[in-house]
């Protein structure tokens, strides 16, 4: 079949007795390079795929005799076990000024954490063993220490996300007493984060009963107060890192609801959720909360991310008292939210960073992008411009333009960060929104492919987050043809 001349069988339609044998194809050359290369297994498992699926079209007479050669068929088997084989996790390039991105896989690890995970996993570690003593140890111990010197905190757990370590927390110090498992939270604090993850759920799911105290937009301390009962286990304060509520408002503040949990015994749980641990302020940056700060309020127990303003790897971190966190590290749940090897060793690494606060924003990713001079930022805009042009002409023009980002994940949502980049807007103003979705699947589709924003009729790449543009600048061969193709 592969002999045949095309000029006589192009436009004649074909037929499943045209097909060869999953046999025949294994068989052919090319094919069987691929067999040698990746396995019988897999490229035999292909082959019946594809004939399958191309005895289907035949019968649906939507195949000529071209199209099932044995060339063509070789060529298709090869580009099936290929794409059978590509990551469905790649990188990309992050151009739409968001930083800390939920959906592109929120921080960037330190050069340092990705050698330590490296290192530790190529090989054996102590993860769970005490060189000092020769006995079994505690996977905590790789990082606690290092919490409770940046924290001043007692003691310190982690868990896989702050989701988990708020859940841990409730679960494990509602149950502390029978009886108790009120836990009073302000209405101005019940946030609900990415995936519809509600605080009232969290509640329910820990085992708690949610008691609700104050109003959307204020809270007094008497509200807490009348709330408190023999049945109360704990008193939670939600940082509303995701938004904010602007006007006529007013909250407890963490210092304030100490002396009134401790008097009667009850404990204070502060979830910070974004959870800086230095303030941001020392960069021009909008100041968040920290956990040291917490702690030195009275709060008994401290939960926040390792993987946004912290920079890390996900994790749910946990600093407080040492009765507190002993009943957590305790609680049965614990061990079914524990973090792996790998997170482990990225987030050790990650904070050790933090004992040298001057060299963060050379040695932090996170925070490197979020300080970014604006001159540079402009300056890499400025040297992809010309070649991005090119690269869309006559289709698309590029022009140069100031952009407002942000950092991301729910991490000071208000805050804008200024930027420079690029926005490419057709040239033909008839179907815009179409031809906006076409350029924006054509950068999606690049080898490593190029995520922007759509506003205003424009397709907007912020450059903020484009370090080395050589990685973009490469691609742009494959974007005009990929242009030219649509």
């Amino acid at each position: 079949m592969s002999g045949l001349n095309e000029s006589v069988v192009h436009g004649s339609k074909a037929t499943a007795k045209n097909l060869p044998s999953v046999d025949k194809l294994l068989r052919h050359a090319a094919v069987a390079a691929c067999v040698a290369e990746q396995g019988h297994t897999l490229v035999s498992q292909e082959a019946r795929l594809l004939l399958d699926a191309r005895r289907a079209q035949t019968l649906a007479g939507e195949l000529s005799l071209t199209e099932v050669a044995l060339d063509t068929l070789a060529t298709d088997l090869q580009a099936r076990v290929a794409q059978r084989l590509a990551p469905r996790l790649k990188t990309v390039i992050n151009l739409t000024g968001t930083v800390i991105h939920t959906n592109l896989g929120r921080a960037l690890l330190a050069d340092e954490a990705l050698q330590h995970v490296l290192a530790m996993m190529s090989g054996p570690n102590n993860l769970e063993y005490d060189l000092a003593t020769g006995q079994r140890g505690d996977r905590d111990s790789v990082v606690e220490e290092l919490l409770c010197t940046l924290t001043g905190a007692e003691a310190a757990t982690v868990v896989n996300n702050n989701a988990a370590a708020v859940l841990l927390s409730i679960a494990a110090l509602a149950s502390e007493h029978t009886g108790r498992r009120e836990v009073i939270v302000s209405r101005g604090e019940l946030v609900e984060i990415g995936g519809a993850f509600r605080m009232p759920d969290v509640m329910a799911s820990a085992g708690a009963t949610m008691v609700e105290v104050g109003t959307t937009n204020r809270t007094h301390p008497a509200d807490y107060e009348r709330a408190m009962n023999e049945r109360t286990a704990l008193v939670m304060k939600v940082h509303t890192s995701n938004y904010q509520v602007q006007g006529f408002t007013a909250a407890v503040s963490e210092a304030d609801l100490a002396p009134l949990c401790h008097a009667r015994g009850i404990p204070l749980v502060s979830d910070l959720g974004s959870g800086a641990l230095v303030d941001m302020a020392r960069w021009g940056l909008p100041r968040e909360p920290l956990p040291q700060e917490m702690l030195q309020a009275g709060c008994d127990v401290v939960t926040f991310s390792g993987d946004k303003l912290l920079g890390g790897p996900q994790a749910g971190l946990l600093v407080g008292s040492r009765k507190a966190i002993g009943r957590i590290r305790k609680f049965p749940m614990k061990r079914a939210l524990r973090m792996s090897k790998l997170p482990l060793a990225a987030l050790e690494a990650t904070l050790r960073l933090y004992l040298r606060p001057e060299r963060l924003t050379q040695d932090l990713p996170t925070l490197r992008l979020l300080t970014r001079p604006l001159a540079d930022i402009e300056a890499t805009a400025m040297a992809v411009q010309p070649a991005l042009a090119a690269a869309v002409a006559p289709r698309y023009t590029v022009r140069r333009l100031a952009l407002q980002g942000q950092i991301g994940s729910g991490s000071l949502p208000v805050e804008r960060l200024a930027s420079v980049g690029l926005a490419l807007a057709p040239v033909e103003r008839k179907g815009v929104g179409r031809a906006l979705d076409a350029l924006a699947t054509a950068l999606r589709s690049l080898p490593e492919p190029v995520i922007g924003r759509v506003a205003d009729d424009e397709l907007l790449l912020d450059c903020r987050c484009l370090e080395s543009p050589e990685s973009l600048l490469r691609q742009f061969s494959e974007l005009s043809a990929c242009i030219k193709s649509s």
